[in-house]
């Protein structure tokens, strides 16, 4: 194994990269339903099964897979099933949000299918990039997913001030299905966002949250800094 990439023979990592393929096919099938394309939401739920199949997978075999294994690829197991927790419940709200959407997408304004068509369209590509993030192991990727997300959190946030603001003209009986497939998606995009954190403490050994509590600068640059300080300093990735 390098020290740039996961091994391809660690069949955690290996689950874990066919997860991160299956919840990005399953955000870009939510996309093409809720635009009309079609109907999907078999395939979604054929989706949502493949990653609880993983998950368990992974589950079983970690215990046994870790007891003689080094230190380093102890920590990329363990990686690996963090992050497919978050890739199980990405399943799931993308299940519960093309299940909702197959019902009323017929009766949606266009400009609230679009904003969700969006949204997903942004959580397939976080997904992808958190993959390729994973298996090389590349912060600034990583990075770019956390920055993904906050354009997810603002269309959410305008879907949802459209639907609640009185004077508009986008409230009505069908409101609160548009604002609870916005959440889910943006719940979904959250859970993306704490595997691209993941592979940022695979990197350093310390994550974005980690630096969160000095204030004055945003978590990306502090972040940077870090590293830099770490490559001045003469100091070693965490393996």
């Amino acid at each position: 194994m390098t020290n740039n990439s996961f091994s391809e023979s660690d069949s955690l990592v290996v689950l874990t990269r066919r997860a991160y393929g299956v919840a990005s096919a399953a955000a870009q099938t939510a996309a093409d339903l809720i635009l009309g394309a079609n109907s999907g939401l078999e395939q979604i739920a054929a989706y949502e099964r493949q990653l609880d199949e993983l998950d368990r997978e992974i589950d079983e075999r970690l215990a046994t897979e870790i007891a003689d294994a080094p230190l380093p690829q102890v920590r990329e197991k363990l990686a690996c099933l963090k992050c497919m927790i978050d890739l199980e419940r990405v399943g799931d709200l993308l299940l519960s949000f093309s299940t909702r959407a197959d019902t009323v997408r017929s009766r949606l304004d266009m400009q609230d299918l679009r904003d969700l068509g969006d949204m997903l369209a942004i959580l397939s590509r976080m997904l992808s990039d958190t993959d390729a993030a994973f298996s090389s192991r590349d912060h600034a990727r990583a990075l770019e997913v956390l920055r993904a997300d906050w354009e997810v959190d603002r269309l959410h946030n305008l879907i949802v001030m459209r639907h609640l603001e009185p004077q508009s003209a986008f409230g009505g009986p069908h409101s609160v299905h548009v604002i609870g497939m916005a959440q889910a998606v943006e719940r979904a995009a959250d859970h993306v966002k704490n595997t691209a954190e993941e592979v940022c403490h695979l990197v350093s050994g310390h994550t974005v949250r980690h630096l969160l509590r000095l204030k004055e600068k945003s978590a990306e640059q502090l972040y940077l800094e870090h590293l830099h300080q770490q490559h001045l300093g003469g100091g070693t990735r965490a393996e």
